[in-house]
Formats: C-alpha cells, structure tokens, sequence
C-alpha cells in the first residue's frame, strides 16, 4: 500500500505520534476498535492461482519439495527454469540480523549488513502505542527489503506468563488485548514492504526450560481468551503472510504436526492463508507435519536433503504414504506468498533502505517514550543541570551493548548508543561526569551457565563485588553532586534457550546500590532489562527509579533526554512487576517449569488478572508509569443510556486535564468487570486504551470505542464466543490499579 504512513497521518485519533511527526489529530474512529482499526494489511494474493497451476504442473517432485524446506539456513531452494527465486528469510526481533554463512552460523563477515538495531518487543509495548508499532515494523521491513529477505521472523509475540521468562524482553506483554493491539500495527508495517512478517511462536510457547518437548496443557477457554487473540487478529486484521510454528508440544503433539492448531483453528477457523514455517529444527515427522498443517521446514542440525520434507517426502509420495497433490497444495501456497510479495513479478517491488538516519530516528521514537518512571518522590528528575556540578554515573550497565548478546537473534550495527554516551551528548560541558563501573558481569563456567542449553536454572552468575570496583564507586557518588546507577540485566543474562533461576539482581548489584545510596542519597537508580526483577528493597532505599529496556541504537540517547527533561517520560509497564515471585500467578500454583508437561493451573488469571482478582499487591501494577506533569481522569460517560446491542459498539469519553505545567502524554486505559457474572472472570480486564498528549495547564476530551463483542467469553461447550447480558462497569484509570472515574452500561 503506497503512501501508507500519509494515510495513518490522516486517521490518528488523539495519539501522539513520534517525535518527528509531533502533530495530534482529531479522532473519528478508536484505535480499540477492530471493526473500525486503520491497521489493515492486504491479504494473500489469489489473482496468479492460474499462473501458479500452471507452474506447479511443471515441476518435478524433487522441485516442489525444495520449496518447502530449507536449502541454506536461511532460504528454501529455487527453481531457476521456472523463474521461482528463493524464499530468503532472516531474523528481526531486534533488527535484521547480519548475514550468516548458508550451511553454517558463522557470519559471513561482511560490509553490507550493517543494521539499525531497534528496541526490543517489551521496550515497543511499553509505549502502549499502536502508532509506534506500525512505526516499527515499516522500518524494520524497509531494512529487511534494503538486504532482499522475503520473510522476517517477527514479531514475537508470546504471551509472557512467567517473569522468569528468558525471551520476556523480546516478547510483548501479559495481556492479550494489549498484544493484538500492538501486532497488528507491527505486521502492517512490516509487509507494506513486500516483506512477510513471521509471527511466532504459534502457540502456548511461554518458557524455555525443556522448550524442545515440553507438553502444555491449557483449558480451552484459557487459550482462546489469553494465548491465542493476538495470533489470530494478525491472521484475521493484518492477513499475516507466514507463522512460525513453536517447538512444544501442545495437547501431547508437537506444535508443527499439530492437527488442531494449524488445520483446525489457524487454517480453517481462521481463515490463514499464507505459510506454516517451523521454528529451527522444530520438526518430528514428514507425513504426519505436512498433513497437519506444516508448510515450510527449517532448521540446522543435519543436511538439508535429510529434512524431514526433503529426501523423506520424496520417499514417502514414491511409497504412496502421502500423495503428490497434498505436495503441491503446499507449494502453491508457498507460491501464493511469493506473488503477493513481488518476489516472480515484475510488479515494481520495493527496495528499501538500511541503517539510515531516518531509521535511527523511528529507533529514537520508541525508545523516547518507552522509558517508565516508577517513582520520583524528592523530584530530582528531571535533571536539574543548572545546579548539578558534578556527577558520578555507576554500574556496569553505563557502558553496556546489547545489539549483540545471548543465545539466539542480535543484531550487527555501526550505531549502539549507551546510556553514559547519551548524558555526555546531552549534558552541558559545565557538568562534570565521573564513571566508575562498580561491578563485573561474570559468569559461571558450569555446564548450567553454559548458554544455549534449555535448563531451568539459566545463566548462572559470579555475585562477588571487587572491594577495589566498590571502593571507586563509593567514592564517585561521595564526591558528587548527584549520582546515577545505571543497574539491571543484559542480554547475556536474559537469553533466548535459558529462563532464569529467580528475581535477584545479578552479579551483586543490590549490595553495591546499597553502599552507594549510604554514600549519596541523591542516587538515581535507573534499571535496564527487559524483564522484573526483586527490587523491593532497593525500591524502599531510593527516592527515584527508573526503567528502562534494551533500547536500540539511539536508546542512550532517548534515555539522557527523559533524565533532562527534554522528554517527559510517558512509558507504562507492560507487564506486573511482583514483590516476590510466588505471587505470580505460575508459582503461586506451582505450575512452572513442569518436567515432560506443564499445565497452566491460572487458567484465565494470567499477569495483573491474578494479582487483582486474588488481591495481591504487585510492586508496581500493570499498566503503571509516572510523568514529570499530573493528570487526571473525570467525567468518564457513555455514548447511550440504553442497553446496547450485540454488534453495537460502546463509546466512552473521559475528560483528561493534565494539572501541571510541562507538556505530557497519558495512557487512558479502559478496564471492564462484571460482579455479578455467571462464569469465572478476572476482577478485570483490558479493553481499551489510548495514549494522548496534553499541553500544561490544558485537558482533552479522549473517546475510546469498545465493540460488545470484545466483551465476550469463549463457550467451551457451544465452542462459541458468548456475549453474557447484563451490567458491566467499565473503570477508567492510567494503571490496572489506578483506577479514576468508572461507568457502567447495560447489554442485551
């Protein structure tokens, strides 16, 4: 869709956009609103069916299974007589990764694919901005085309269940109607490009502790209602061209030979058109895989004309175990994905662009207003730079990179900003900064440290603090004016292939932010990660926290101008930020990891849903975050006085005043809860939100649309989603326990 960012311009309802376009607009319709959402993405080609026929017939059965596994690490095989290119795929969470060997891992070594590495998902869905996300994924899309993929492997989009998660800094959130409302936008975005977005990992991959076999189990409400909404409106609003299968099981078969979730619910109830691509290796079977729904195998381990789809499938058809003509559906819709991307057309496919100050720009946009604010009691941010002379900036995490890190997808860029860069930008001269790192990042090197085994325990760190390290960072923060500790993770220690082993800081970092905090109350602690983390005790010490993310390539940047001031923090958790992890809902019913099969015990009560609904008090809320300005939220109302319709749709307005003097932007949240259900349901639950800016001392009226539908519930028995008549109250707030001003409706 050409000119697609100038038609979002046109519609954008009261959301701010990113820095460089700054301008509000007027709304006519709500972003919360599926039937009215502007994201929509342009479905699966079916026009070249004819042309495709025609292709298929001329094949060879060696060809056609060549389409549908993988030939490189990265591309399934061509069939150059035919003009069929490859499908070349590359990951992207991050930012496109640099270019890999074709039959190994190790990277090729070039000039070329140097990439804009962009924030990581938790960073993206701290914004609560849809805008953003579309932002997102264009531009990521735009480098995927500039280095000629077809598929990115993105976005992930997993709920996260447990704060243990080792890809929870990768993955969205906790609440599902935050999810969707963040991966449609980001699927647009992304083919808009002439670029699939993959999205993964479908479905109910929410650990990685025994990832390549672990049995789930989750009630079937539980699944539709919580893990399966996002995939789903990305299949049904954005008309995502691939999904990638996950490697679990589910329901005792493995998720890429799984009958019910990709012929059942992905293909038929849902209507996917595009491709079913298995994760790396995620494959068990040929005939059972293909005839389950399994398009596209990939993978590493062993020769590609081993796959499971390669020289096995050719047997299996010569043996009669699987017919050719089930080959060939699956070629076509391969073939069908590649039409609709330009990919054996002449149809003027677009180019892209890699690594430029316009993407280093959309990276600076969310990572500006993905910075949460948790607490700011003595008011020392902003920075006052007029009369701080000297400051001490402390902690590993000053001077940390994290495009490239872990186990699994990074990303190979010119441009990685830390935070300690950022303040020397950003401060004046007159401002004299001293460092000291304070601690070390140190590692086990036991075979549980080891990365990439899928163990429970994960990355086992060195908590010993150096005396000398101590000693200088003591001193630093003694002899200033003021002292930043830049304290929290990295993504050797949040990593893909490993969940972590509890909430504690790693590498000693609470003792040393104690002795620092003795030696200089006015100490910001600022936190880097992308998942929670225990600090309770350090939130009791400190008069000012922050969180922020891995960040990407201007995050240094973004983070110094909120610390200044030039940008008033607008960032709200994602996710619930627990005292202790038993309070969350996997551990307090014991039912994480599991050993051969987990069950999700929670059912529905996933994040902020158990904490409210069982009474809880989490550290910080869902949904939380704080600005330099006040706001506040009244005279909540509804479009009708009477009982609204099935297919209506509910429009509610708040007045929000922002009662300070600095410009800022809140996040209007919508939460609906019905007391006297027949069925179980959280305290509540999300269905609305709406982020807004507003001038110091001004107020904008915000109208947030809820279809009845969303109010449904899935009917396990009818296998229908079920609008329950009666009373709701909606409660209106900028946090799951902020709640400001409420009003209730009635539904037939």
């Amino acid at each position: 869709m050409k000119n697609r960012m100038m038609s979002l311009l046109a519609a954008v309802s009261l959301i701010a956009f990113s820095a460089c376009k700054e301008e509000t607009k007027t709304a006519e319709a709500s972003r919360d609103s599926e039937e009215n959402s502007i994201f929509k993405g342009n479905p699966v080609t079916q026009d070249y069916d004819a042309k495709i026929d025609s292709l298929v017939a001329q094949m060879s059965l060696e060809e056609k299974t060549g389409m549908l596994h993988g030939s490189t690490m990265f591309a399934t095989a061509a069939v150059e007589r035919l003009g069929i290119p490859e499908l070349k795929m590359t990951d992207g969470p991050l930012g496109v990764r640099e270019e890999i060997s074709k039959d190994s891992w190790t990277p090729v070594g070039g000039d070329e694919d140097y990439a804009t590495y962009y924030p990581a998902g938790a960073g993206l869905s701290a914004t609560w901005n849809p805008e953003l996300a579309y932002t997102f994924g264009n531009s990521v899309g735009s480098e995927a085309r500039a280095r000629d993929k077809d598929v990115l492997l993105s976005p992930a989009i997993n709920i996260i269940r447990t704060p243990l998660g080792g890809r929870t800094y990768e993955y969205f959130t906790e609440d599902p109607f935050l999810n969707k409302r963040l991966a449609v936008p980001f699927v647009v975005g992304v083919q808009d490009n002439d670029v699939a977005a993959c999205v993964k990992h479908f479905a109910a991959n929410n650990q990685e502790t025994h990832r390549d076999y672990v049995n789930v189990k989750i009630d079937e409400r539980a699944l539709r209602e919580i893990y399966l909404p996002a995939f789903k409106a990305t299949v049904e609003e954005a008309n995502a061209y691939s999904m990638m299968g996950a490697y679990n099981k589910f329901r005792g078969e493995f998720l890429c030979e799984n009958d019910y979730m990709l012929n059942e619910i992905l293909k038929g109830e849902w209507g996917f058109k595009g491709i079913v691509i298995s994760d790396w290796a995620a494959v068990h079977s040929t005939v059972e895989s293909l005839k389950s729904g399994l398009d596209v195998e990939m993978g590493t381990p062993k020769p590609f004309d081993e796959f499971y789809l390669a020289q096995p499938l050719i047997d299996s058809v010569k043996a009669g175990k699987i017919s050719e003509a089930e080959v060939d559906e699956h070629v076509k819709r391969v073939l069908r994905v590649m039409y609709s991307l330009n990919s054996v057309t002449d149809n003027g496919r677009k180019g892209g662009s890699l690594a430029t100050e316009a993407h280093f720009k959309d990276a600076y946009n969310i990572a500006s207003e993905s910075v949460v604010l948790l607490k700011n009691d003595k008011n020392m941010l902003p920075l006052k730079t007029d009369s701080i002379k000297t400051l001490a900036v402390i902690g590993a995490n000053a001077t940390k990179k994290n495009a490239l890190g872990g186990f699994g997808a990074g990303v190979k860029t010119r441009r990685e900003v830390t935070p300690l860069e950022g303040l020397k930008n950003r401060l004046p001269e007159s401002v004299e900064i001293t460092y000291a790192q304070g601690y070390q990042e140190r590692f086990s090197k036991s075979e549980k440290g080891k990365f990439g085994d899928v163990t429970l325990d994960g990355p086992v760190t060195i908590n010993e603090l150096d005396p000398q390290m101590v000693k200088e960072a003591v001193n630093a923060a003694k002899n200033a004016d003021a002292a930043i500790f830049f304290a929290g993770s990295n993504r050797d220690y949040e990593t893909e292939a490993s969940d972590r082993a509890s909430l504690d800081l790693p590498f000693g970092q609470e003792k040393l932010i104690e002795k620092v905090l003795e030696a200089n109350p006015n100490t910001i602690i600022v936190m880097i990660a992308g998942a929670p983390f225990n600090i309770e005790k350090i939130n009791q010490k400190t008069s000012t926290l922050v969180w922020s993310w891995f960040n990407g390539s201007e995050g240094g940047n973004a983070l110094a101008d909120v610390l200044i001031g030039d940008v008033n923090p607008s960032g709200k958790l994602p996710w619930t930020m627990p005292k202790e992890l038993k309070d969350s809902p996997a551990h307090a019913t014991n039912s994480f990891p599991g050993d051969q099969t987990v069950s999700y015990d929670e059912g529905i009560l996933v994040g902020y849903r158990w904490f409210d609904t069982k009474n809880i008090e989490p550290l910080y809320p869902f949904g939380y975050g704080l600005s330099y300005t006040n706001f506040s939220i009244t005279n909540a109302r509804a479009d009708q006085q009477e009982a609204y319709a099935e297919e209506a749709s509910i429009s509610l307005s708040v007045d929000v005043e922002n009662t300070g003097e600095m410009d800022g932007k809140e996040v209007v949240q919508v939460y609906v809860s019905k007391d006297d259900s027949k069925i179980e349901r959280a305290a509540k639950e999300l269905k609305g939100f709406q982020k807004v800016m507003v001038p110091g001392g001004g107020s904008k009226t915000v109208t947030i649309d809820v279809p009845v539908k969303e109010l449904a519930y899935y009917d396990v028995d009818g296998k229908s989603w079920t609008v329950e008549p009666g009373t709701y109250t909606f409660k209106i707030g900028n946090s799951s326990r902020n709640i400001e001003d409420e009003v209730t409706v009635e539904v037939q």
